[in-house]
């Protein structure tokens, strides 16, 4: 993984999410130098200087977006939108949750976004997911050209612990199935993006009750098959997407970008401060995630999100992906996902290493690699 913060783990992932997300490294670079010495300091200190340099370079790519647009040039503006829409959403997910101005950036992000798929002319609708007598928010991006007799088939695509489905459709997948046609649903589940900053909705362990209502809404669309509907997820959902799919037996198969396959024995280990955190101020993070008042509460939780007696109830293809490099999510934690699903009848199990691309912790790396072998997999079976 790109280091730019050599002696910070957590800040020099948050700018490989960038950069895999559309940004763009003359700019990152803009943003990043002020900021050297500061991340000496450690993953907490000098979050709040991390903000507001990567929020003010967003704001200036907003105005020259503006003057874009005034000038008749929407896909130029589009193109700047869509950087500022990845540079907020950086920055908000490194705040703490009771950081004021994070409320503003994740506004700013999702309006931008919004912003550079009109200008942009690109192929995807925000929609809602019925969900337990609420809904929550997902992207639906069609596979090219017209849906074809009977509807695409479609992949359900949900967060890890700290992205939102912005990141999820800039990450590459959606648009790599895209070309293969099919198409993707990035889902904001409870826990992640619009549900939890928006709406109150902590992540649940049995992730087949929301990943469950969106089949329900996929049945409901005229350009999608129902007899062909997969499930995916990276990091977290990593544990997610097999859990989903062991219970919810209309998927018709699972592919994981990152295995996670005991989350809740990893929460112990983390406490001994083993292993590297994806944003900083991890245990109030976990704790808003999933609706607990204390870190007490939220280790008696944690125990529940393992895949122990879970991934042989997987009966449909499976494919588990782990990078050689992964920091966050040791090997140990993917071998057991993918040997214990004896029951799949077509399943992979594919390590990325450094000198293929996509070893760090979900391709932070490098994205295009897996990005293009887990839309391959799929194409192939779906």
């Amino acid at each position: 993984m790109y280091r730019y913060f050599p002696t910070n783990y957590v800040w020099s992932l948050s700018v490989s999410i960038a950069m895999n997300c559309g940004g763009q490294i003359g700019e990152i670079d803009q943003i990043c130098a002020p900021l050297v010495d500061i991340a000496k300091d450690g993953d907490d200190a000098g979050t709040e200087k991390f903000f507001h340099s990567w929020c003010d370079f967003a704001d200036q790519l907003v105005r020259y977006a503006e003057q874009d647009l005034a000038e008749g040039h929407p896909l130029s503006a589009a193109a700047r939108y869509s950087r500022a829409s990845v540079y907020y959403l950086v920055a908000e997910r490194m705040q703490s949750r009771n950081y004021g101005p994070r409320q503003e950036a994740y506004r700013k992000s999702v309006e931008t976004f919004a912003l550079g798929i009109e200008h942009g002319r690109e192929r995807a609708e925000i929609v809602e997911v019925p969900y337990e007598g609420a809904s929550y928010p997902a992207i639906f991006m069609p596979g090219d050209g017209e849906p074809p007799a009977g509807g695409y088939p479609v992949m359900v695509f949900c967060n890890g612990l700290d992205s939102m489905k912005e990141m999820l459709f800039r990450l590459g997948l959606p648009r790599e199935l895209a070309r293969r046609g099919i198409a993707t649903l990035c889902v904001d589940q409870p826990g992640t993006g619009a549900s939890l900053r928006e709406r109150d909705m902590p992540a649940i362990h049995d992730s087949e009750r929301w990943a469950s209502a969106a089949v329900d809404y996929l049945e409901t669309r005229d350009d999608v098959e129902a007899s062909r509907i997969g499930m995916s997820g990276v990091s977290l959902g990593g544990y997610y997407a097999p859990r989903a799919t062991a219970f919810e037996k209309r998927f018709k198969l699972c592919a994981v970008w990152g295995a996670n396959y005991n989350w809740g024995e990893l929460q112990k280990r983390r406490l001994q401060r083993e292993g590297e955190n994806p944003v900083p101020h991890y245990w109030d993070h976990v704790q808003w995630v999933f609706g607990k008042d204390s870190l007490d509460e939220f280790m008696a939780f944690a125990p529940k999100m393992t895949l122990e007696g879970v991934v042989d109830k997987i009966t449909v293809p499976f494919l588990v992906t782990h990078g050689e490099d992964d920091r966050q999510i040791p090997m140990e934690f993917a071998v057991p996902e993918y040997e214990n699903a004896v029951n799949s009848p077509d399943r992979r199990f594919k390590i990325f290493t450094r000198a293929e691309g996509g070893s760090s912790h979900a391709g932070a790396d490098n994205e295009a690699v897996p990005a293009n072998y887990i839309a391959d997999w799929v194409a192939d079976r779906l």
